[in-house]
């Protein structure tokens, strides 16, 4: 009897280190993940819902706070979950001007240092745009600039409450902006990298906004795309702020492509110009920005959303003077 109640013993104290394991490595249930694109007036950004069915992360927050607005119906179609974050992920308007829509939602705001740190800068230099050129707004319509609640230098770890993590990364280069977050959901292999990417669809080429003027930097961006490759998965979906989702090693090869020719084109094309350079910032400008759209276009005619280009070149152009 004492041997059978010991062998016993001795083989429950041998399974519960393994049923423990087992327990501790059960998988967190993967989110679903709802998009919201606005039309043109809002330059066709998405943004990104995260839902684990008990709360929602959001990431990035449209161009004005009526469209932040139309974002939130939308969502309040698919789930009725708390919206409990926000992460910006690099300073564009239309990242970051519908702050305060999604705080009223009950969202903390997350940003990296850097994008709180540039965000007045941008919103002066593209208020005075948007109000005094393009005649889009009023002074007093144009949105008001937010705050984040919580800012982090190079990663941060925001821990939903169904356990799972969601990981922030500052990239090392500047990218599309002046500076970039990605955020990796591992549960869903999902990789929210705001205008980093838009796969299969044209780029905006102005480059981030550094001491009230645009700064380009095409090798600093491919960079920023090959830092993505060697961090995460190469299958791992990639959901940029416009375009389609597509694996991370497709998303980044394309990208990469796009961008080499981008500057090609641009560059052959300012060079052509001569001594009518100067045209790139007088009166002439635009009609250059719609022939360099037109390049672009027929080197890439599967690619969405054209017009991007024709607004976001000038950035780029200028540079290459």
């Amino acid at each position: 009897m004492m041997s059978t109640m010991l062998l016993s013993l001795m083989l429950s104290l041998v399974q519960s280190p393994a049923e423990t394991a087992e327990s501790a490595a059960t998988p967190v249930a993967k989110g679903r993940i709802y998009v919201f694109e606005s039309d043109a007036s809002g330059f066709n950004t998405k943004n990104f819902f995260y839902d684990t069915g008990s709360e929602v992360v959001v990431f990035d927050t449209q161009f004005t706070p009526e469209i932040a607005r139309n974002a939130i119906r939308f969502l309040r179609t698919k789930t009725q979950s708390p919206i409990t974050y926000l992460v910006i992920t690099h300073p564009n308007p239309d990242k970051f001007n519908a702050i305060d829509e999604y705080k009223k939602a009950g969202a903390k705001v997350i940003a990296s240092e850097k994008t709180s740190a540039a965000m007045a800068g941008v919103q002066t230099y593209k208020k005075y745009y948007f109000v005094n050129l393009a005649k889009m707004f009023t002074e007093e319509a144009y949105p008001k600039l937010g705050t984040p609640d919580i800012t982090f230098k190079e990663t941060f770890d925001l821990k939903l409450g169904n356990g799972e993590t969601i990981a922030l990364r500052e990239l090392k280069k500047s990218g599309v902006s002046s500076n970039q977050t990605v955020a990796f959901a591992a549960s869903a292999n999902a990789l929210f990298v705001g205008d980093l990417v838009h796969h299969k669809a044209h780029l905006w080429l102005e480059g981030g906004i550094v001491d009230g003027k645009p700064a380009p930097n095409l090798q600093n961006w491919m960079d920023d795309l090959r830092e993505l490759r060697s961090l995460y998965p190469a299958a791992a979906e990639v959901y940029g702020g416009r375009g389609e989702v597509a694996a991370l090693s497709v998303a980044v090869a394309d990208e990469l492509q796009y961008l080499t020719q981008a500057d090609k084109i641009v560059s052959a094309y300012v060079k052509a110009l001569g001594v009518r350079a100067s045209e790139l910032t007088g009166t002439e400008a635009g009609v250059h920005h719609a022939a360099i759209e037109k390049k672009l276009e027929a080197a890439f005619p599967s690619y969405q959303l054209g017009y991007l280009v024709q607004y976001g070149v000038y950035g780029l152009a200028q540079s290459k003077r």
